[in-house]
Order: C-alpha cells, then sequence, then structure tokens
C-alpha cells in the first residue's frame, strides 16, 4: 500500500508540476495533495504541521495566480479600466482553453485601457503589465511544485 501511495503522491506532484505551465490543471492544489496523500502511508508520513504549511501556502499561491495580472496592470499605469478588463479577460479566459488564460488578461486591459481613451503606446503597456502578471504567477506555481517536490524526496 505504502508504495501505491508513494506513486500516486509522485504522480500528483508531477501534475502540480505541469499546471504550473498549463492553465487548465489547478498546479498547487495537485502538489498539495501529492504530499497530502502520504498521510495514509505508514511509512513515509507527513507531520500536520508541514501539511497545514502547504495547505495555506497552496491556498494563497492559488489566490495570487488571479490577482498578479490585474496588479501588473496597475503596476505599469494601467487605469481602472485596464484593471477591469484585465479582470472580465481573465474570467473569459478561464472559458477559453489555455491560451484564453494566457492572453485573456493581456487582451482585456489592452481593450479596457483603449476603449478608456488610453493612447495606445499606454494601454500596450499596461497589457505587458498583465502578461507579466501571468508569468509571475506561472513562476510562483512552478517554484511551489519544486520545493513540494524536494520534500516528497526527502520523506523517502
Amino acid at each position: 500500500m505504502d508504495v501505491a501511495l508513494m506513486v500516486l503522491a509522485f504522480a500528483l506532484v508531477l501534475g502540480g508540476i505541469a499546471g504550473s505551465f498549463l492553465p487548465v490543471l489547478p498546479g498547487p492544489p495537485l502538489a498539495f495533495l501529492g504530499l497530502a496523500v502520504l498521510w495514509f502511508s505508514d511509512a513515509y508520513q507527513p507531520d500536520a504541521e508541514l501539511l497545514g504549511m502547504h495547505l495555506a501556502a497552496a491556498s494563497a499561491i492559488t489566490a495570487l495566480d488571479y490577482y498578479v495580472p490585474i496588479w501588473g496592470t496597475k503596476k505599469f499605469g494601467g487605469t481602472k479600466a485596464g484593471t477591469t478588463g484585465a479582470t472580465i479577460g481573465l474570467l473569459i479566459g478561464l472559458f477559453l482553453g489555455p491560451l484564453g488564460i494566457i492572453f485573456g488578461p493581456f487582451v482585456g486591459a489592452l481593450l479596457g485601457e483603449l476603449s478608456a481613451g488610453t493612447q495606445q503606446n499606454q494601454a500596450v503597456r499596461a497589457a505587458f503589465g498583465a502578461f507579466l502578471g501571468f508569468v509571475a504567477g506561472v513562476f510562483m506555481k512552478l517554484a511551489y511544485a519544486l520545493v513540494v517536490l524536494y520534500q516528497l524526496f526527502q520523506l523517502l
């Protein structure tokens, strides 16, 4: 049974790593589940404190992943219309698959800024901030998944 749980844990963590790049997979929750599965193992049991810290981290990173593109828009000079557009673009992008999630905030911020009368170069800059926010989210999720993978090997 322990071997099956270890294989399942490893598969979930690999899914978490893939979810760092593929927006259709929830990367941090999958990586956390990979670690949590070991709770049921007799040989490789993580302690409750470690699982609690990872649950908090996975939850925070998942929430931040949705907020960071909007923050990037603001940081690069976007107006309220740009941040609203980035939010709407993200929400619509969720239904359009991986490319929609990647480019949704960019297109939304760009259209929001242009509809508010912002000059084209400033609108593109704000949209670029949304894209950089998305890239930052990818790195955040990947870093977390790699930490979980490291800790998984530490428990062996």
